[in-house]
């Protein structure tokens, strides 16, 4: 599996905005959401929680893109999502995202440098521009064979799209 990175609400404010504000004169139902989105983590035994905001998760990609060329770089993408999805934690802070990685066993120093630096700035960039070509339009979207499904998916979804891609099970 290889992860890409994709801009969604690149424009969020540092602070964050808030999810009302977000979807503004969208006429979406944010309780109806949340609630959709909780059955399909619970469906999954992932942990979900009620969020009032959304963050700018540029950083949080740039840091995602560094731990992936380190030693057990897994471990990044669910304290990230744990510290998004459960514990509405800001990961467009710095300092969120330091202790993000120090938590995982990355040395904080060197994730702070390159928050800092923005050592990985091109490296998403460039997956950014992936995406656009590939027509992501939202995540998570899940691509394999010439075909993508878009969204959180049920593991039967995502079994059919790696049999379409030829995959065998192991």
């Amino acid at each position: 599996m290889q992860w890409v990175f994709f801009p969604l609400h690149a424009d969020t404010p540092a602070e964050g905005l808030p999810l009302k504000d977000l979807f503004a004169g969208r006429g979406l139902d944010l309780e109806a959401m949340h609630t959709r989105m909780k059955g399909l983590m619970e469906s999954e035994k992932l942990p979900y929680e009620r969020r009032t905001h959304t963050y700018n998760s540029r950083l949080a990609q740039e840091l995602a893109k560094w731990a992936d060329s380190q030693p057990g770089f897994e471990a990044i993408h669910d304290a990230l999502y744990k510290a998004y999805f459960v514990h509405s934690r800001n990961i467009g802070d710095s300092k969120v995202l330091v202790a993000v990685a120090e938590s995982v066993g990355l040395v904080p120093d060197e994730a702070r440098e390159v928050l800092t630096e923005r050592t990985f700035r091109e490296a998403v960039d460039a997956d950014w521009e992936k995406a656009r070509r590939s027509g992501i339009t939202g995540v998570p979207s899940f691509a394999a064979g010439g075909n993508k499904v878009v969204g959180a998916q049920p593991y039967e979804v995502l079994v059919k799209l790696l049999e379409a891609a030829g995959a065998q099970p192991r």
